[in-house]
């Protein structure tokens, strides 16, 4: 079984009206999951309904717990792209798991999203990878402590 943790981030983001700023709205994930007809059992935990650049160290600390804490070997974690590379570190002590962070750059309920094909690609990820903490965005995958975000180009790098 793998176990998917959701923790906001712009891929839950929402936009209400007009006059709003975006918010975390409930998770697109189970949707997302089922029009793309994953077949791997799988389980969904919400921890966090937050954007990644409010998450605390408390937040990363309930994180690596649940992590930690979970039977499953395969671990997906939706979650902000400002911070995923601080809590992908917090996670580098956990072995013999594998771990992928993913996240998007625009919210799952636009139409311009990257984050169904962030999901996907995740996925296979998640599923191919040996254990070890990983960033799974735009097409590539990161080893924790060995990326962070160009937020000019609004990309992944390697550090």
């Amino acid at each position: 079984m793998i176990q998917v943790f959701t923790t906001g981030g712009t891929i839950d983001k929402h936009y209400y009206d007009a006059n709003s700023e975006f918010e975390i709205a409930d998770s697109l994930l189970p949707e997302l999951l089922q029009e793309a007809n994953i077949s791997d059992p799988y389980q969904i935990a919400g921890l966090l309904r937050k954007d990644s650049l409010d998450i605390t160290e408390q937040d990363r600390a309930a994180i690596v717990d649940a992590v930690a804490g979970t039977s499953a070997q395969r671990i997906l974690i939706t979650h902000g792209t400002d911070t995923m590379p601080e809590t992908a570190q917090a996670l580098a002590g956990i072995s013999a798991k594998t771990v992928v962070l993913m996240g998007a750059m625009q919210p799952a309920r636009m139409r311009r999203s990257d984050a169904v094909f962030n999901l996907g690609f995740a996925w296979a990820a998640l599923k191919l990878l040996p254990p070890g903490i990983y960033l799974a965005m735009n097409g590539e995958v990161f080893e924790a402590g060995r990326v962070r975000k160009n937020l000019a180009a609004q990309r992944f790098e390697r550090d």
